[in-house]
């Protein structure tokens, strides 16, 4: 995947014009030197709708993970600036690591208020470890390396026994207070939209997204899922050519396009009925929500929606798994995602682990296709013959005076 973001960067620094108009990249003595209009926002999957190639994407995001900083990477931007650091040595997250091997400077823990003092569309400067606007320095920050990045890492991973084991704890506190709420049936909202004795695709934005589903491409021609969306999950089906049939979370990272497709949607609502944010967007764009009370993820709520639904099986995509993904989303604990996998966990197979064991069947056409095409080589050999075009003719004469004798012609 990050082969594919190289040679935009390499373009990029070789020839500006490939990036945005106002955009320009140079090298200094002191390290990296680019320009470009900035994007500004504190939730990085917000900045990744509203950003484009050549520009400089201003963030505030602790910890970088993956998911985000392949989000920001797709983008091609001409430099990412951080607020915060982008590894805080609690673990060893992935995000500052997909960056630079994506050739995109990072420029880090350059302070919050640089978010304040800089307005969207402005044009900004990465000079080094300077941020510079209209040639004057608002920020000072780190340009991170792929020395520094593996050396915060080796930091991290003697910290990440210790986080992990805080993370397990909350966990079982929220077990043994929240079983109850957890565990209990949803009240599911009358949808359209069939799930009885039918696979299920929950698809969710997260790391490797685009992998699963190139794995699982066969699966779903031939299995016809019902194709169920996390939030930004519709975007990624519709990139992939596909069309969700229900979106479902909290409509924060879906795009205006997905959740106009035509697929059915269902707000992610809190489990104690405070207002939900999603359902003013929806009524926003003039579309028709239904709601779902649930506890935990929008992930987590897919998935009981789709088994307590009548699924006969559950396949993710780009959904979360191991305690280090979770500690990356900033959840104080995984109790209710753990609840689910055990509720779930009978029909729920992971989109790499179906790629594995799932062998697409073989159509007649195909079959057909590869007998035709093994028997016209013999025939143009046989036909060619001339002791066969002997036997044709002698063949074609006797058929002639049958036809003679029987008064057929």
């Amino acid at each position: 995947m990050l082969a594919s973001f190289w040679p935009g960067r390499r373009q990029a620094a070789s020839n500006p014009s490939t990036a945005s108009a106002d955009a320009a990249v140079s090298d200094a003595d002191s390290g990296v030197r680019v320009s470009g209009k900035v994007r500004v926002d504190r939730r990085t999957k917000d900045l990744c709708l509203r950003l484009r190639r050549g520009e400089i994407a201003l963030i505030d995001h602790a910890d970088l993970d993956p998911a985000a900083a392949y989000a920001l990477a797709e983008r091609h931007p001409a430099a990412v600036v951080n607020a915060a650091r982008s590894i805080t040595g609690r673990y060893p997250n992935g995000g500052p690591a997909i960056l630079l091997d994506a050739r995109i400077p990072l420029l880090d823990a350059c302070g919050s208020q640089l978010l304040e003092n800089v307005r969207e569309g402005l044009l900004l400067t990465v000079d080094g470890n300077r941020v510079l606007l209209d040639g004057r320095e608002v920020a000072h920050g780190t340009l991170l390396k792929r020395a520094d990045v593996d050396a915060a890492h080796e930091v991290a991973r003697r910290n990440l026994a210790g986080e992990l084991e805080a993370f397990s704890r909350n966990t079982l506190e929220f077990l043994s207070r929240e079983k109850d709420v957890a565990l209990g049936d949803l009240v599911l909202p009358p949808l359209e939209v069939s799930f009885r004795n039918r696979p299920v695709l929950v698809v969710a934005r997260g790391q490797g997204y685009k992998q699963d589903l190139q794995s699982v491409r066969s699966f779903i021609r031939e299995q016809k899922p019902v194709l169920a969306a996390v939030d930004g999950g519709a975007d990624a089906l519709l990139e992939a050519g596909l069309r969700p049939d229900l979106i479902l979370g909290d409509m924060d990272s879906a795009s205006d396009a997905a959740l106009r497709c035509g697929a059915e949607l269902v707000v992610h609502a809190y489990p104690d009925g405070r207002p939900c944010p999603g359902l003013a967007r929806t009524e926003r764009l003039g579309l028709s929500a239904h709601l779902l009370p649930a506890p935990g993820t929008s992930e987590d709520a897919a998935m009981l929606l789709a088994h307590q639904a009548g699924a006969s099986l559950i396949v993710a995509v780009g959904t979360h798994f191991s305690m280090v993904e979770f500690l990356d989303k900033h959840r104080a604990g995984m109790a209710s995602t753990f609840l689910t996998r055990l509720r779930v966990g009978s029909i729920l197979v992971d989109a790499k682990g179906l790629s594995r064991l799932y062998r697409p069947a073989i159509s007649p056409a195909l079959v057909g296709g590869i007998l035709a095409s093994a028997l016209l080589p013999v025939l143009v050999i046989v036909t060619s013959s001339p002791a066969v075009q002997r036997w044709f003719g002698l063949g074609w004469m006797g058929l002639e005076v049958w036809l003679r004798r029987h008064g057929l012609r």
